[in-house]
């Protein structure tokens, strides 16, 4: 598979250092920043524009900021490419809708890397052994927002429009719960905004998946932490959670939590699930559709929750 990178910031960078050194051949980057695409030469071939990247490319990926996503993932589908689109779709949830509509059928997906994640498959495996499910709580909190190292792209990540915790890191909370417990509906949610341009500080929701209650919490300016979180399904005869993206952890009958003893942190762990993403796409490139990657229609129903809930 022949890969192509559309946007050169954080997740695009982040991407690409995983591709080189895991084999996948760079066909074209592209950036409108000049300085993005200095700052990563060498790392794969210069492209002077997105459809010079798409027509050099058996895939491509869509990291630029969310009002391009469309534009970028029609043009590349249209030219038979197969599509690796970041979250969310778009900015604009009509928009989204008819999009995924156009292209279904389409060598599409989008990149949540919970699907590649081996501490989400260590949760898997260790599901039947809570028996049903009777709650799952998520938690999510950061001493700022934007993060430190998402500080480059402040001018849309901490806009209410495109920004904001609950479409950047909620989102992918929600994708996990809706593949582990199936599709989920709010009941209730309330969002705070420190005023009318800037994107939310905390949001409180309680969700369903059927039968089984999904509690929301989000806040930013009540830790000392860059960025931490919790993902917990309790069960009938146990618990089990995700902590802060890849610590897989099973509850101890005296309530404390014993991790995966193959757990490692994060900044280990995103080069083997970006690698498996990685695998996917480029099955998906060779006509394979069922391949594990988020589908078009799972990033639309996470899409739809997270601006439902940011609306209140």
């Amino acid at each position: 598979m022949k890969l192509g990178i559309i946007g050169l910031g954080i997740m695009g960078e982040r991407l690409l250092r995983v591709a080189v050194p895991h084999g996948t051949p760079i066909a074209a980057l592209w950036d409108p920043s000049s300085a993005a695409m200095a700052r990563l030469a060498g790392l794969g071939p210069a492209a002077g524009s997105a459809a010079e990247v798409i027509a050099a490319s058996d895939a491509v990926y869509v990291a630029s900021p969310p009002s391009s996503h469309i534009e970028h993932g029609r043009a590349a589908l249209a030219a038979g490419k197969a599509l690796l689109l970041e979250k969310p779709l778009a900015s604009d949830t009509e928009a989204a809708r008819g999009f995924v509509a156009w292209a279904a059928g389409k060598p599409a997906a989008v990149n949540f890397p919970m699907a590649s994640s081996p501490a989400v498959a260590r949760l898997r495996e260790w599901l039947s052994g809570i028996g049903a499910v009777q709650r799952c709580d998520i938690a999510v909190a950061f001493r700022e927002w934007p993060r430190e190292w998402q500080k480059a792209a402040a001018s849309w990540l901490s806009l209410r429009a495109e920004g904001g915790f609950t479409r950047e890191v909620v989102s992918h909370f929600l994708f996990l719960a809706g593949r582990v417990l199936g599709p989920l509906e709010i009941v209730e949610a309330q969002a705070g905004f420190p005023d009318a341009a800037r994107a939310e500080t905390s949001l409180r929701a309680s969700l369903r998946a059927g039968a089984v209650p999904v509690s929301l919490t989000g806040d930013v300016g009540t830790t000392d932490r860059e960025d931490t979180n919790l993902f917990t399904l309790v069960g009938e005869r146990g618990s089990i959670r995700l902590r802060d993206w890849s610590i897989a952890e099973r509850q101890r009958a005296d309530g404390g939590w014993e991790p995966d003893p193959d757990a490692v942190p994060n900044p280990q762990m995103r080069p083997v699930t970006l690698g498996g993403q990685l695998d996917k796409l480029a099955r998906l490139a060779a006509g394979e559709r069922d391949t594990g990657l988020a589908t078009l229609e799972e990033a639309l129903a996470v899409q739809e929750l997270v601006e439902a809930m940011l609306a209140g």
